[in-house]
Parts: C-alpha cells; structure tokens; sequence
C-alpha cells in the first residue's frame, strides 16, 4: 500500500519549527544527568531556530541536487531529506522534556501518511525519551516517599522500562511480594510545561487567523486544562482507579490497580502488568489484529456513554496486548469527563447522521452545538459530504477496513487541506468537549490503519448507542454481555 505525506506532516513540523517563541525546559547533554530545568528564552530560541536553519540549508541543498537528476535520484535525495530532517526533529525534541516532546510523539502516531522510514524515525519518540538518570530517579523516590528505593521495596530496577515526555517508569518488588510499575515524574517538568502553555497563546492566535470560525479562547483553555492534568499523578490515580473498578473482572479490557501506599502527586505506583507492545502486534496474524482493534474500538468509544468518560490518549505505548483481544490499558493521565447534555449531542449527531440519514437534522444539532454558524453559507448536500466522512466505517453495513488512505483522509478533512472543503472547514468551530474526541479519534484511526484492522463496525457501534442497543455481533460483544450480565448491568456492548 502506497503511504504519501500528508499536510499534518508540513503543519507539525512548521510548529515545532515556529516554537522558537516559547519558553521550555532543556536536559542536560548527556541526557538525563540533571532535572529537566526551564531555561531563558534566548537558549530556546537558539535550539529551535537552529533546527529550523539546518532543516532551510538543508531543503536548499537537495533542491539544487535535484536539478539535474534524473527521476529515480530525485526520489531518493527526497527520502534522504525526509530521513534528515525527522532524525533532527527526533534528536531536537527528544531531549526536551514537556509539551514539545509530546506534539512530536503525537505527529508521529496520528499522522499515518508518513513514509515508513520517517515514521520509523519520530516512533523513537514514542518509547525511547531519554531517561533520568538511577540516582536522579532514586532521589525523586526518596522525596516524594520518605526514603531510598533500595529501603522502600524488596527489588528495585534502577533502569527504567519506559520514558516518555513526563516521566518514567520502573520495575520493583515490594516487600510482601507484589510485582509493580513505578512511575516516576521528572523533576522540573511540571515547570516546564506551564512555561511552555503560558508562552503559548500566540501560537493558538495563528490558528483563529487560519481558522477564522475557531472561538480559540475556550479551545485553549481546554487543551491547557488537559494537559496540565497530565502532570497531576494523584488526579490519574483517581482516574485510573475508576476504570480499575469499572473493568474489574472483564473478559478482555484489563486497567491495572493503583498501589495507594506508594503514589503521591509525582509518583505513581501500580499493578506490574506485562503484554506484547504494539510494535510486536503488528507481525501477529490478521485475526489477531482485528481483534486487538475491536477492544480498543469498544473501550474508547463505549466508556463515553457507560461511564461519560473517555481515556484521551491513544499513544501506542499506553496499550499492552495478549491474544484473544485482550489489551491492558496503562496511562490515564488525560481523562476527559462529560456532562448529560454533551453525551446527549453526540448520540443526536449520531441518530442524525447515521440511524436516521438526516443531513438538515445533522445540520441542526450541529449549528446549536456550535460547530457551524447559524448563517453559514453552505449548502446540506455540502454539509453532508463533509461530515459523512467521520462516519464512513460506520454508515457502512458489513465489513471495513481502515487503512492507511482513510486514516491519512481524516487528517487532511479535518485541516480543511483535502482541496474540497478548505472553505468550509474556516467556518468550522470546534466546542471544548470535541478536542480531547478528535486527538483520540486520529490516533485510534491511525493505529487501526497500522493493524489494516476489518471489522463490521457499524454492528459494534450499534451495540454502544444508548438509543440502539443492539444485541451482540462479534464473539468479544457476545462475552461483555455476559460479563456485564453478572453484575447486574445493561450489556452496551462493552
């Protein structure tokens, strides 16, 4: 299957490239000596704007070779510039702990038009941050916990099993026995992150003036709550407890439980939980890997309505997997929780567009959800081509296959840069309680694009409509419903 770069690719790293405004935080240059520490302004812009300029002579240079090239060297030296330039991005962003760190790892799992070797290079991103070092990391325990790792637990592995853009995370043994996962937040981090979302406003400005119909204000305050949510470790606790109980005992969907007496507001103790990683899902068979997207499918979309909640963040290193379906879920940092009247919009959007196929109904719940002005000058049969595709797996009847050209069509509908619909999509608002639905709906798109994950979807998704309830469709619908018929609950699909 032929994958091509999409705009999201040119928009990400323009971002990063223009976020030489914003004051952040900086490791040290063995990567990972020292706390992550926010640093001056000048330093930043120094890092970044560097990165832009080698990226500039770089472009100029492979411009100029392929003058007189033929065809076939004129597609290499563009992959060895793509190459170049990601393994620049990956270096740069890698050793910035906080909010840039994360745009990356997101620009590398939603965007799925990305040559193999480029996605290749920014998924170091995604589980390969440079850690802190065992005494930093061993320090920050005893602060946090009121002594040494070597004192608090039986075992303690010193180097760490994941780090990501926050913290990392290690293995230990408590003295009872129990194996854990102990998450660790580096020091400084939370500083950092604030620096960047207080420096950020005028990045946000630029996309009102792209997106002339964005209320911006209410879209940022969100992202800036959400995010700041992330560094609260007793807030995910909370979270994560809450799914912990709500999956307790389910035949496929597993949430490991928190270790109370060693979590605090910077560290993050739980259940040990072991799986295979997504990177070795992906050589599984086909069956397998439909399976492992049903459950995915099933969790994201149904906690909305089971418990109007939703797990915001479909990094592919949040997820373990062992066969059958079954996935652990491991990251609940960014939780967004819903009131009545939005799970209500998304049902009627859903009965509109889908159950009843009623684009001036659609049209209607949308402009008083304000997504679209009540003037807008566009017609339903507009309106309705556009939106429809969000819906296309499920307006479907049978099986559907996500590949990589509907994951990377979602991408370019959304930023209005598919050539049909710009003008329509700068007159599109995006209420709060969608922004948290479309990163996870991009990334769930592009992770299910990776597995070329079949399933008849329209059938699941019946199952999770409140207003449709169908009866199980799949054999993993057939066990929740047992599941939830032995607690004494509405079967939902889930």
């Amino acid at each position: 299957m032929t994958r091509r770069l999409v705009p999201l690719t040119a928009g990400a790293v323009a971002a990063l490239l223009l976020a030489r405004r914003w004051a952040t935080s900086s490791a040290d240059d063995d990567r990972g000596a020292a706390p992550v520490r926010t640093v001056g302004l000048a330093r930043r812009n120094l890092a970044v704007a560097g990165m832009g300029a080698r990226t500039g002579r770089r472009f100029a240079m492979t411009q100029a070779r392929k003058t007189f090239a033929d065809a076939e060297r004129r597609a290499e030296l563009d992959r060895e510039f793509q190459l170049a330039t990601a393994a620049d991005v990956t270096e740069a962003l890698g050793n910035m702990k906080g909010a840039l760190m994360k745009i990356g790892q997101m620009a590398s799992y939603i965007d799925t038009g990305l040559p193999d070797n480029v996605r290749t290079t920014l998924a170091q991103l995604q589980n390969d941050a440079p850690p802190m070092t065992p005494e930093l990391a061993a320090s920050t325990i005893e602060a946090e916990l009121g002594a040494a790792p070597s004192e608090l637990f039986a075992e303690w592995d010193p180097l760490p099993i994941a780090a990501a853009s926050i913290g990392q995370v290690h293995r230990a043994i408590t003295h009872d026995g129990r194996a854990i996962a102990v998450k660790v937040q580096y020091p400084g981090v939370a500083d950092a992150v604030d620096s960047d979302l207080g420096n950020a406003d005028w990045l946000f400005g630029m996309l009102a003036t792209a997106f002339p119909g964005l209320e911006s204000g209410p879209v940022v305050a969100e992202i800036k709550e959400r995010l700041r949510e992330e560094l609260d470790y007793e807030l995910e606790a909370r979270s994560q407890r809450e799914f912990a109980e709500f999956y307790a005992g389910h035949p496929f969907i597993h949430v490991p439980g928190v270790i109370d007496e060693f979590s605090t507001a910077r560290v993050l103790t739980s259940e040990l939980a072991v799986g295979a990683s997504f990177d070795e899902v992906l050589s599984w068979d086909q069956g397998e890997k439909n399976l492992i997207a049903e459950t995915l499918f099933r969790f994201s979309f149904g906690s909305i309505y089971r418990n109007a909640a939703f797990n915001g963040d479909p990094h592919p290193g949040n997820y373990l997997f062992r066969p059958g379906g079954q996935v652990t879920f491991l990251d609940f940092g960014l939780v967004k929780r819903f009131d009545p009247d939005e799970t209500s919009l998304f049902e009627r959007m859903i009965k509109a567009m889908v159950i009843d196929r009623d684009v001036p109904a659609f049209r209607a719940v949308i402009t008083e959800a304000g997504l679209l002005a009540p003037d807008a000058p566009f017609s339903d049969d507009e309106i309705g081509e556009y939106f429809s595709f969000y819906y296309t797996y499920v307006l479907a009847d049978g099986p559907v296959t996500i590949d990589d050209e509907y994951a990377a069509g979602g991408v370019r509908h959304l930023f209005g840069t598919d050539g049909d619909h710009g003008d329509l999509m700068k007159q599109l608002n995006v209420p709060p309680s969608f922004v948290v639905l479309q990163r996870i709906t991009l990334g769930l798109m592009g992770l299910f694009a990776s597995l070329e994950a079949t399933a008849d979807w329209r059938s699941i998704a019946s199952e999770l409509w409140p207003s449709v309830s169908a009866p199980p469709s799949t054999e993993l619908g057939r066990r929740a419903a047992a599941y939830r018929a032995e607690r004494g609950e509405p079967a939902l699909g889930l």
